[in-house]
């Protein structure tokens, strides 16, 4: 489901992908610049630039439009093969000797007369106009989205650009931002300076095309190219990657939208840049300019023309256009293929199988990564090589995403199974450990019959003493949950020694001899070296060491008479100090075949006689405090059906 997801967004230009997508091209782009710039690539391109020190030196823009009309007519006596103004011209010239003498009339009242003027000079864009019929210049114009523009007489596009399949999906502009009607009239042709920025800001593609009315427009760039190809004809073909239009040989690759991925290969101002100053001046050579494609255009950072690139923060705009159209003359602009959407969508297909592979082989997570970034080192690699070597980008980032995706979750659903896994393990560990700890209490109770429930009674007997003396404030340090559940566990195990006492002596009907009783009391100890034998290659069995005092300490005594070693007061192990009265209390009322059952009250009663005797004061307070409860587990696990009140 997650590569379903992951790969219809991948073909549906998601927001978050597509920005990703940005990166990989980024950084190829990046790459491909490193190369390019150790190489000398010669470039047919000469930028004629209106820059700062043309405009420190001429004048402040704008400029008066004879000016530029003496700018425009020098660059076509140096023969250029083609040229493009980069320079958009929608007002008249304010300079104009007639506009000027109308605003005195206007304004003032003043008739300003004016003779011996050269025809046509008291009109700038007139006479701007006339020396740019003499050119084959292709002028600038500006599309509208939203609203229709000024108006005005915007010139049809001399060039045909035909779409017979219908394979665009153009913008249609609304409106046309054009030159004056004295300047767009004597145009040879136009193209529009319209730009699209990403939603990051850089600028890394430009419309080619844009539908306006029922004509097909150029780009500024395109209309150049084909001016200097001498093209008048083009149409939209379809090729293996996608539509393309069919200029002459070239084949120049287009989104269905009608954009051209421009490949940067170099910073601004990398292009022959000839200051326009020293063009007034005649301070070049016409070999700069002969037979070259020239534009003209400014880089002034006043005139706002300047974007963002993946190469330089500050790129001069009439530069964008030299780059498409040097692209499109080496035939190297980016293809984004029709299909990438596909591809990608069947990539983060593949990926999730592959990633599902991975799992169901259950390696190990070492394995699993290697494997994982293999796949992902394979899928930018492929991506990389298409662009380096076709100048094709379909970008890995979708599936790299899927195999990040899918890592993640494939290593938590391991972690998930191998902890559960480790759980059962443990579950299955301590049933073995309580099995084997039944086994050997069942050992113990085969040999003495007369125990019956007693091992249940005094489990159930010291855990409640462990929890009301650990909720009455005693023993806060000691008396863990932990430690009240291992203690639970371990209380069968307090005669575990009696498995090497003779029978006998363990199943006498009366009252042992002095000899006897000393062989007798040797079980506390027998029960703690076994159980200590058996936990020694067991480190953390917190319930077989627990065990392992309750068997060795629960006949010592308070005064320290007790067996086998004789510890007094605090010497003696809590659990041997809960176990003790445990012990004793259920074995005064049980049946044992040396004496008859003891009542309740008479049980108590010698309790509370041992008490700083055989037992610790402070746990036989307890016990008395808890004596109803004691009275409910002596009566839930009796032995017989009547239990002597």
């Amino acid at each position: 489901m997650i590569t379903l997801i992951i790969a219809l967004a991948a073909s549906s230009e998601n927001g978050f992908l597509q920005s990703l997508d940005h990166f990989f091209y980024d950084r190829y782009m990046r790459m491909g610049a490193s190369s390019a710039l150790r190489s000398n690539d010669e470039n047919q391109i000469t930028i004629v630039d209106i820059d700062e020190p043309s405009l420190a030196a001429v004048g402040q823009w704008p400029w008066p439009r004879y000016r530029l009309a003496r700018l425009i007519r020098l660059i076509h006596q140096s023969e250029p093969r083609a040229m493009a103004l980069d320079i958009l011209f929608p007002e008249p010239d304010q300079t104009s000797l007639q506009n000027i003498i109308q605003r005195l009339e206007t304004d003032l009242n003043v008739h300003l007369p004016v003779t011996d003027m050269p025809r046509g000079m008291e009109n700038n864009d007139i006479f701007f106009g006339s020396v740019l019929a003499e050119t084959p210049m292709v002028g600038a114009r500006f599309f509208h989205f939203n609203h229709t523009g000024k108006g005005g007489v915007c010139k049809q596009t001399t060039v045909e650009i035909t779409d017979p399949d219908n394979l665009l999906s153009l913008h249609q502009a609304t409106g046309a931002l054009c030159n004056t009607p004295a300047i767009e009239t004597r145009l040879k042709n136009t193209g529009f300076i319209n730009s699209q920025y990403d939603l990051d800001g850089l600028l890394r593609r430009i419309p080619l095309l844009i539908r306006y009315g029922s004509q097909i427009f150029p780009h500024l760039s395109l209309a150049l190219f084909l001016e200097a190809q001498g093209i008048s004809t083009t149409r939209v073909i379809q090729t293996r990657t996608g539509p393309c239009i069919a200029a002459g040989t070239c084949q120049i690759p287009v989104t269905r939208e009608g954009y051209a991925a421009i490949r940067f290969t170099r910073p601004g101002f990398s292009f022959s840049y000839l200051s326009a100053v020293d063009i007034l001046n005649r301070q070049f050579e016409k070999s700069d300019l002969r037979d070259r494609i020239v534009l003209v255009g400014s880089s002034a950072m006043g005139l706002n023309d300047i974007h963002q690139t993946v190469l330089d923060p500050h790129f001069p705009g009439v530069e964008i256009s030299a780059v498409v159209v040097d692209n499109i003359l080496k035939n190297n602009l980016i293809i984004l293929p029709a299909w990438a959407g596909v591809l990608k969508g069947v990539a983060c297909m593949l990926t999730g199988l592959f990633m599902g592979g991975l799992f169901y082989r259950f390696i190990g997570p070492g394995m699993l990564f290697s494997a994982s970034l293999a796949w992902a080192a394979g899928l930018t690699g492929a991506s990389l090589i298409a662009y380096r070597e076709a100048s094709v980008f379909i970008s890995p980032a979708a599936p790299i995403v899927t195999v990040l995706i899918l890592f993640s979750l494939i290593s938590l659903c391991r972690f998930a199974m191998e902890k559960r896994a480790a759980f059962t393990w443990y579950r299955q560990l301590s049933s073995a450990q309580q099995l084997t700890m039944e086994a050997m209490v069942s050992m113990v109770e085969t040999r003495d019959p007369e125990t019956g429930e007693h091992i249940v009674r005094t489990q159930h007997y010291a855990r409640a003493i462990a929890e009301h003396l650990r909720d009455t404030g005693f023993f806060k340090e000691i008396l863990t949950e932990k430690f009240i559940k291992n203690l639970f566990l371990s209380v069968p195990l307090h005669d575990i020694g009696k498995v090497g006492t003779p029978d006998r002596i363990l199943l006498k009907p009366g009252r042992l001899t002095q000899e006897e009783f000393e062989i007798m009391k040797l079980h506390a100890k027998h029960g703690r070296t076994i159980i200590t034998r058996a936990a020694k290659d067991h480190q953390g069995s917190n319930f077989l060491a627990l065990g392992s005092q309750i068997a060795g300490t629960h006949h010592e005594k308070w005064n320290g008479k007790g067996y086998p070693s004789g510890l007094a007061g605090t010497q003696i192990p809590l659990a041997g100090r809960i176990m003790a009265i445990a012990d004793v209390y259920d074995a005064l009322i049980s049946e044992r075949c040396y004496k008859p059952p003891f009542s309740h009250d008479k049980a108590m009663a010698i309790i509370l006689e041992e008490k700083g005797n055989s037992f610790d004061p402070v746990i036989v307070d307890a016990f008395c405090q808890i004596e109803d409860k004691i009275l409910e587990i002596a009566r839930a696990f009796q032995d017989t059906e009547e239990y002597p009140a």
